[in-house]
């Protein structure tokens, strides 16, 4: 039986301390007044206009003198114009918070919803390989539960308490004058979003409570009924889960762009939600044998989980340039924006996270020694979840915040809160039951398993 230590307890309430006032901070700072805005705007043209600055005072006097019957109209459209702009900063730098909040709090929910998915197909398939890795995959499902309603909470209140931070059709006057975003008002209104959210989550909590219910239950068990019902209740599931994990990525992920869409978006999440999964398993499995745990777990195991972060890695890149190049390629103008956006504000995230979730990785992995040995994988791992954070930052950020980004304290400050209660869920989680599935008809393969 693990027992979680003093020490990693403390850690995970610190990091969730530190957390806390991070976040916190950057909602105290994001609240500037309309002059505020505008005294920055003018100190970032200043710094920014450089040498055009006596070439900007010619033309506007050039064009004083030709065009003086129109001054005083032009300087009035430019002074809305000059409103309506330093209005639309004021309100990304206000989004943002909001949008470091749901990033880090979706990046970690989709890791325990990315493991809930893997152990399902292991279920299902009767994977032999595997069982010994059972009782880690259940602690880390055990942060769906709570991890799914925070995200669910934090768009709701965005729409709500918020100003529509994250998404502009909880906003009744966009919608008013949008009339793509009127043509998906069927879909996207509060009530229904609340709705698909809640049974998205019903469905995953019941599945992770029936599943470890029989796990557990089959440990002291004479038959081989639990095991059954694992397998009835896992097939149920995945198709249950290819519907709602892709209705999931439409209403909370893809639909802070409502302009926008793509056919491929719900595969897109799922590769990296099971990638970034499959890495967590990793991880702590690392940890624990360090520790003295898991002693049923060999290099094998480890080469086996190591190699589906090397296959699964090579899916989402598939997936990514699949997205991107035909997207690309068409250039239809209401299609392309997503990505234009993104080069041009998001060129460092946007490209960098294809050299951490694909390069990297697959040079890293390819050798199939390296992937038997501990901190190599773990090296690796620490690189994949962070290319998978950003990958996550560049799917909300320039809809919510635009060119306004930065990883700073808001950003760092959420991770540190998700990242702690994340490790306090899943190890205490590993407390409640032995850490390995006795009875379970496959134990005796997996353990002895061997190349």
């Amino acid at each position: 039986m693990y027992t979680f230590s003093n020490k990693l307890k403390t850690f995970s309430i610190i990091l969730m301390v530190l957390g806390v006032l991070g976040v916190g901070y950057g909602f105290m700072t994001s609240h500037k007044s309309l002059d505020e805005v505008k005294t920055m705007l003018a100190e970032e043209a200043s710094h920014h206009g450089g040498g055009h600055g006596e070439e900007a005072t010619h033309e506007v006097a050039g064009a004083h003198d030709t065009h003086g019957a129109h001054a005083e109209t032009s300087h009035g459209e430019d002074a809305h114009h000059g409103d309506a702009h330093a209005e639309h900063v004021q309100h990304q730098i206000a989004n943002r918070p909001w949008s470091a909040l749901y990033v880090g709090a979706f990046f970690f929910m989709m890791i325990g919803l990315g493991v809930l998915a893997f152990y399902a197909i292991q279920i299902a398939s009767q994977a032999g390989w595997s069982p010994v890795l059972f009782r880690v995959m259940e602690a880390i499902t055990a942060y769906v539960l709570p991890g799914a309603i925070i995200v669910l909470l934090i768009a709701i209140a965005s729409g709500t308490i918020g100003h529509y931070n994250l998404f502009i059709w909880m906003n009744p006057e966009i919608v008013a004058e949008d009339a793509l975003i009127q043509g998906k008002s069927g879909w996207l209104n509060l009530p229904m979003f609340a709705v698909r959210g809640i049974v998205f989550i019903a469905g995953w909590s019941l599945y992770r409570h029936f599943a470890r219910k029989f796990s557990i239950a089959q440990d002291s068990a004479e038959d081989k009924s639990n095991f059954k019902k694992s397998f009835r209740i896992a097939a149920a599931f995945l198709v249950f889960f290819i519907y709602s994990e892709s209705m999931m990525s439409w209403d909370w992920v893809m639909s802070v762009d409502p302009h926008w869409f793509s056919t491929l978006f719900g595969w897109y999440v799922f590769a990296s939600m099971f990638v970034s999964g499959i890495t967590a398993i990793a991880l702590i499995t690392i940890y624990l044998k360090s520790r003295g745990y898991l002693e049923f777990v060999n290099e094998n195991h480890l080469h086996d989980v190591a190699k589906f972060m090397f296959a699964i890695s090579i899916f989402w890149t598939y997936l990514w340039f699949s997205q991107f190049m035909l997207i690309w390629y068409s250039n239809i103008p209401e299609e392309v924006t997503y990505f234009i956006t993104r080069i041009n504000d998001y060129n460092l995230p946007f490209f960098g996270m294809v050299a951490l979730n694909f390069i990297f990785p697959v040079l890293l992995l390819m050798n199939a020694d390296f992937k038997r040995v501990p901190w190599f994988v773990v090296m690796t791992g620490l690189v994949i979840l962070f290319g998978h954070y950003i990958d996550v930052f560049n799917m909300i950020m320039p809809a919510t915040v635009g060119d306004r980004w930065f990883i700073g304290v808001p950003e760092i400050g959420a991770i540190l809160l998700f990242g702690g209660l994340f490790i306090f869920v899943v190890f205490t989680a590993l407390t409640k039951a032995p850490l390995l599935a006795k009875n379970y008809p496959l134990t005796k393969e997996s353990e002895e398993f061997h190349y």
